[in-house]
């Protein structure tokens, strides 16, 4: 399987190009994971979790490392070339199987109810249309499965997220691979239908002052059942 998805690496069309932003977000996230406590968070985000699991935007791999022994296997989606392939290297050394393979998160290349969880990691900020991105999640996600997610996005008073506005409407996106920081994760997981579980907030980093990019949410999702209420949305 793992073969398989470095060698399909080769001839698929990426979906996202930016080599410049991947280099440098290569090796920012490296650094996180002791500085900014990531590597806790990722803990946090994937204990309990079993059977199979899709991560969309897997970017470099470094969730794979934390996945528990209950996963039966992870297929990690990543449109951009060079996250990928540090993601299949990083899925040689996990411990759980993980199949890396190119596509992005509003058409993934996988049968629909096909997965017990799904994983959004620092994701949702920069989809081009989260509305069919989180469509697509709800078809891949078997009915009852869950949504685990950790997202960034609108947060503290009014000055803030006019700052947050201010940098979608202008240069951020260009040069951060399209991210966007003041969309709202909770509100476009219950607007598509997801039945929310707990979740907290998170500033990231903890400590210092507060940057546009600091108001993260961790918590837990589900696609409904067919026979409870918000399946009907």
């Amino acid at each position: 399987m793992r073969l398989l998805s470095a060698r399909s690496d080769k001839v698929a069309r990426d979906p996202v190009h930016h080599p410049l932003f991947a280099r440098y977000y290569a090796r920012f996230s490296v650094s996180a994971e002791t500085k900014l406590g990531m590597a806790g968070i990722r803990e946090r985000l994937l204990a309990g979790l079993s059977g199979r699991v899709i991560e969309i935007g897997a970017g470099n791999g470094l969730n794979f490392a934390h996945y528990p022994g209950t996963v039966s296997e992870v297929v990690a989606i990543e449109p951009e070339s060079l996250l990928r392939q540090l993601a299949v290297e990083a899925a040689l050394r996990s411990a759980v199987p993980v199949d890396v393979a190119p596509g992005a998160a509003e058409a993934l290349p996988v049968k629909s109810e096909a997965f017990d969880a799904v994983v959004l990691s620092l994701v949702l900020c920069s989809v081009r249309d989260v509305r069919r991105a989180l469509g697509e999640v709800r078809r891949v996600l078997r009915p009852g499965g869950e949504v685990r997610f950790f997202e960034h996005g609108r947060g503290g008073g009014p000055a803030m997220a006019f700052t947050q506005r201010a940098l979608d409407r202008t240069f951020w996106p260009l040069l951060t691979g399209g991210c966007h920081v003041a969309r709202e994760p909770i509100e476009e997981l219950r607007e598509a239908g997801f039945e929310l579980g707990p979740y907290r907030r998170v500033l990231m980093p903890d400590k210092g002052p507060a940057l546009p990019t600091s108001y993260c949410v961790l918590g837990t999702a589900w696609r409904p059942r067919p026979e409870d209420p918000a399946a009907e949305r």
